[in-house]
């Protein structure tokens, strides 16, 4: 198979070899952290739209984080808790095709809504007296929507790129799909696939570091500038949330790209490091996220305590 084209539509995924006596802690583990992921992610969206005091430009902006997070572990869970029961290994390469898209989309628009999220507040913070002028509807949706096309647009290039070369292979090294290991089935040049893939990768680092150390420093300074002591607690209190949420992204997306180009990394760790992008971040935002900003938390309370009263 190695020389000549594969055209089955199957594919050999990198199955977890569980013994019986593991399959159900397994299947309980995925099955309750999707659970938790889709119940936290939702009742912050729930929470956002239903409350009309919550719509303002901080608030909306932060709406699309929740929304990126579900797409990445819906791109993710069912198949992996279908293979977890199933065991089979046996994948078709548009489900393959369709996981490691929407996977791409979700890496992508993390990195692009933090910076997004990143700029409201140091505009907010900043500039609060223009704030209002500045972060109208308009604005807001300009900047939602620049998000959203600029990952589409990217991704859908990539995987142009990748869906025009004849595959020979069919054997996954992942337990999940994503275009380094796609690119591992194809039997033709790639160079042009590992630049573009290099580049927009770079391009998306360079423009969320850039504008997350340029915002960072500028929100720094105008506190310590601040006479008032609440506004700076506040403000580095929100800064700082956001950059722990930040960081955690960065190592662990870093290292799941850079692990693609060294060869002595252990392949369990890397997979071990690429579940981590996909299974942390969506369950750890809307919680940081719900128990630090103070607005949200109070409404989700209060929807939760009506909902158990009215039952």
């Amino acid at each position: 198979m190695n020389n000549q084209y594969n055209t089955s539509s199957f594919l050999q995924i990198n199955v977890f070899n569980l013994s019986s006596e593991s399959v159900f802690p397994a299947f309980l583990f995925a099955t309750l952290n999707y659970m938790i992921i889709l119940f936290c992610n939702l009742t912050l969206i729930l929470t956002i739209v239903l409350n009309k005091s919550l719509h303002q430009p901080m608030y909306l902006i932060l709406l699309n984080l929740p929304i990126n997070d579900l797409i990445g572990s819906s791109a993710l869970f069912p198949q992996l808790i279908k293979e977890i029961l199933r065991n089979s290994g046996i994948m078709q390469y548009s489900a393959c095709v369709a996981q490691a898209f929407f996977i791409h989309i979700y890496a992508a628009g993390t990195v692009f809504n933090l910076s997004a999220m990143a700029y409201d507040r140091y505009i907010a913070i900043c500039y609060p007296l223009q704030y209002s002028t500045v972060m109208t509807n308009a604005h807001i949706m300009r900047i939602i929507t620049i998000v959203w096309m600029s990952c589409l647009v990217l991704i859908a290039v990539l995987f142009f790129l990748l869906l025009r070369l004849p595959r020979c292979r069919s054997e996954m090294t992942h337990i999940y799909c994503d275009n380094p290991s796609l690119l591992t089935l194809v039997c033709a040049d790639t160079t042009i696939n590992n630049i573009y893939g290099l580049l927009i990768s770079v391009f998306s680092e360079l423009v969320a570091n850039g504008i997350v150390l340029y915002t960072y420093l500028r929100i720094l300074i105008a506190c310590f500038r601040s006479k008032r002591s609440d506004t700076k607690a506040k403000a580095l209190q929100t800064c700082a949330t956001h950059l722990i949420v930040f960081l955690l992204l960065e190592c662990l997306g870093l290292f799941t790209i850079i692990s693609y180009r060294l060869s002595n990394v252990s392949p369990h760790f890397r997979r071990f490091m690429g579940l981590s992008t996909l299974i942390f971040p969506p369950t750890l935002n809307p919680i940081i996220y719900g128990l630090k900003t103070k607005e949200i938390r109070e409404k989700v309370l209060n929807f939760l305590k009506n909902r158990m009263f009215s039952s």
